[in-house]
């Protein structure tokens, strides 16, 4: 007899580098069911990927609704790439499952299914790495966005600071503790100006003075969306390798330092 409801693994813009996912759930059957649970297990996370309901969720038939999760702490493997090219896969042996508690019209009482969630963007998997290469850098060094921007007098650049303060001890890990900034990547909003490349190649080592890397910036964009609908442009990526792995580490900017950028963005373009 086939389950009365899938689930669909997922993230929106808005959940990226959050730590937070999407579990949809789409009910199947013909008739309307009331969702009261629904979590997921996965062998890339210790513990469940859990939705805290508020309240019992309508689900009409053939209707689907997104369920926002938090992630709980990754399992790390052996480290390996986190960059799109990786075709190696972790933790293939077993699928998400995930255990959805539901009431349904003309049914007494609660039920519970426990459907194979389905990961067709690889949410879980790329999540995975993300935070255990995150894990990795953080035994290494803390590494954040000054809350200050430095505009030049025109108004057409502007500087960020990079600031990296390294642990007093590292980890023992194939990287012998330290972590190679190998280069750094533009944003949807701000990107590197020609006449000041970022830097290259900035290894860190625990035990080091805490140093700044003064990041000059542009607008990577100037149409009139760039700032309304911006989800992911005020976090930097940082291209590194540590402890065996090597991917991209997204660094935020604070909520006073985003809308810095955000001011600085709309005033260079309109001097454009």
């Amino acid at each position: 007899m086939p389950l009365p409801v899938t689930v669909e693994v997922n993230q929106s813009r808005d959940q990226y580098g959050q730590q937070a996912i999407q579990l949809l759930l789409t009910n199947v059957s013909d008739r309307p069911m009331t969702v009261a649970a629904a979590h997921l297990a996965s062998p890339l996370f210790r513990g469940l990927v859990l939705w805290e309901p508020t309240g019992g969720l309508e689900l009409p038939p053939g209707q689907p609704k997104s369920l926002p999760a938090r992630l709980p702490a990754p399992i790390c493997g052996p480290g390996q790439s986190t960059t799109r090219q990786s075709t190696t896969r972790q933790f293939t042996a077993q699928q998400p499952v995930a255990t959805v508690r539901y009431s349904q019209a003309g049914q007494a009482g609660v039920r519970e299914v426990a459907p194979v969630a389905v990961d067709p963007f690889g949410v879980l998997e790329r999540n995975n790495k993300e935070l255990c290469l995150a894990a990795e850098a953080a035994a290494v060094a803390d590494i954040a966005l000054d809350r200050r921007l430095e505009v030049a007098p025109d108004s057409r650049t502007a500087v960020v600071r990079l600031v990296i303060t390294p642990k007093e001890t590292g980890g023992a890990g194939p990287g012998g503790g330290s972590m190679t900034i190998e280069s750094i990547a533009g944003t949807t909003l701000i990107a590197e100006p020609a006449e000041s490349p970022w830097p290259r190649n900035v290894r860190i080592v625990p035990g080091a003075p805490r140093t700044e890397l003064r990041l000059h910036i542009r607008p990577a964009r100037c149409d009139p969306h760039a700032v309304a609908e911006d989800k992911v442009g005020t976090l930097l990526p940082l291209n590194v390798t540590v402890g065996g792995r090597e991917g991209q580490l997204k660094i935020a900017a604070g909520a006073g330092l985003r809308g810095q950028i955000y001011d600085f963005v709309t005033s260079a373009c309109a001097q454009r």
